[in-house]
C-alpha cells in the first residue's frame, strides 16, 4: 500500500507540470549541461594535477631533492560561472535533512562526569588560566609571540579558555561550528590524537605536579592523574590515525576526553603540545629557521605536510604558487579566505594583517602581560 501511494503521489507530480514547464525546464536544464560539463572536466582534471603534484613532491623531499615551482600547479583552479543548475519541476519535493548539533562545552563536561567522572578545575580567574597557559608554552620554547599572536589568530583576541569556534561572541542564535576549543582551538580529533601521542608526557606532568603538592590538593591530583590515564588508554583503542580519532571523537567518551582543555592543569598543556607538534615537525624535516607565529599558524592550520610545504618554500615561490596545492578540493571551495588570498604570500600577508589586528585586544594584552 505504502509503494503504491508513493507512485500515485509521484505520477500527480509529473502530471501537475504543464508541457511549457518541462519545455522550459529542459532548456534550462541543456544550457546547464553545457557549461557545467566542462567545468566539471576541467576541475577534475585540475586537482588529479594537484594531488600528483603533491605526491611527486613527498617523493622528492625523500630523496632530498630540490624542490621548484614547477613542481606545483602554477595556475589557479577553475571556476564555475555559468547559470545554477535549474530545479525539475515534475520532481517531489524532498524534506531537508537536519543536521544534528554539534556538542558544545556543556556536553564535553557532562560526558566527562558521565563517562569518566571527571570535572575539569578550571581557573578562579581568566588571567589564572593565560598566565599557566604563557607559563606550560614558555617552558617548552614557545615564544610569545608566538603564542599571543596564534591566540590571537584562532580566538579573535579576547576569547577566553573555554571559548568554542562559533560561540565566540554572545550573538542571538548563535551555534557552534565545529568542536575547535580553547586558545588554540583544538577539535576533539585534536584531543584524541595528542593524548595518543603524548599520553605519557602529560601523565608526567600530573606526576611531577602531585609531587609537589600537598593535602587535598595532592589527594585531587592522584585522583586526576588516574583518570587521565584511563582517558589515554581509551584513545589508544584506535589505530594512531587521524580518520580513526576522527570516528573516536563523536562517541560519548570521545567527546568527554575533550573536557581536558577546560581544565588548568591539563589544558594548557594540550594547547601548547598541539603548536609545539608543529615545531618539531618542521625541525625533524630540516628546517631550523624560527618560524614566524604566521607561519606556524599555517601549519596548525592546514596540517603540518602541508604547512611545511608552504613554510619551506623560497620567499620567490611564495609570490606564484596557488593556495589550492595545499588544499583538497572541498577543503578548497568550502574556504574563502585561502581562495580570496590566492597564492602563498597572500595568505601569509592575510594572516599576518588578522594577526595584527587582533593582538591590540584585551584579551591578547593579558596573554602577553603572562610571558
Amino acid at each position: 500500500m505504502a509503494a503504491a501511494a508513493i507512485a500515485a503521489t509521484l505520477s500527480s507530480a509529473v502530471l501537475a507540470q504543464t508541457p511549457q514547464q518541462m519545455a522550459e525546464y529542459r532548456q534550462k536544464l541543456a544550457a546547464y549541461t553545457a557549461v557545467r560539463q566542462p567545468f566539471d572536466e576541467a576541475a577534475s582534471s585540475y586537482w588529479t594535477a594537484i594531488s600528483d603534484k603533491r605526491r611527486a613532491r613527498n617523493a622528492k623531499r625523500r630523496s632530498n631533492e630540490t624542490i621548484v615551482a614547477e613542481d606545483y600547479v602554477l595556475t589557479q583552479p577553475p571556476v564555475y560561472a555559468g547559470p545554477p543548475k535549474p530545479v525539475d519541476p515534475s520532481a517531489p519535493e524532498t524534506p531537508r535533512k537536519l543536521r544534528a548539533p554539534l556538542p558544545v562545552v556543556a556536553d564535553f563536561l557532562a560526558n566527562a562526569k558521565e563517562h569518566f567522572q571527571f570535572t575539569p578545575r578550571k581557573p578562579v580567574t581568566e588571567i589564572d588560566y593565560k598566565r599557566a597557559y604563557a607559563r606550560v608554552a614558555s617552558s617548552y620554547g614557545l615564544t610569545r609571540d608566538q603564542a599571543v599572536r596564534i591566540y590571537s589568530f584562532e580566538s579573535g583576541g579576547n576569547g577566553k579558555y573555554d571559548v568554542q569556534a562559533g560561540l565566540e561572541g554572545n550573538r542571538p542564535g548563535a551555534r557552534a561550528i565545529s568542536t575547535a576549543l580553547g586558545y588554540n582551538q583544538l577539535l576533539t580529533t585534536n584531543t584524541i590524537g595528542l593524548l595518543t601521542e603524548h599520553g605519557g608526557v602529560i601523565l608526567k606532568a600530573l606526576h611531577d605536579k602531585t609531587q609537589q603538592a600537598s593535602g587535598p590538593q595532592k589527594a585531587e591530583l592522584q585522583r586526576k592523574t588516574a583518570i587521565v590515564q584511563q582517558m589515554v588508554a581509551f584513545c589508544k583503542t584506535v589505530p594512531n590515525q587521524w580518520g580513526a580519532h576522527e570516528k573516536l571523537g563523536v562517541t560519548p567518551r570521545g567527546i568527554a576526553v575533550h573536557a581536558l582543555n577546560l581544565d588548568i592543569d591539563v589544558g594548557p598543556l594540550l594547547q601548547t603540545l598541539k603548536l609545539m607538534d608543529s615545531v618539531v615537525f618542521a625541525k625533524r624535516k630540516g628546517y631550523t629557521a624560527p618560524l614566524s607565529a604566521a607561519e606556524l599558524e599555517m601549519m596548525n592550520l592546514t596540517g603540518d605536510g602541508n604547512g611545511f610545504d608552504m613554510v619551506s618554500m623560497p620567499q620567490a615561490m611564495r609570490t606564484v604558487v596557488p593556495t589550492s596545492n595545499f588544499f583538497q578540493r572541498n577543503g578548497y571551495e568550502r574556504n574563502p579566505v585561502a581562495i580570496r588570498n590566492n597564492t602563498v604570500s597572500k595568505l601569509l600577508v592575510a594572516t599576518d594583517a588578522r594577526m595584527d589586528n587582533q593582538i591590540n585586544l584585551q584579551g591578547a594584552k593579558d596573554l602577553a602581560a603572562g610571558f
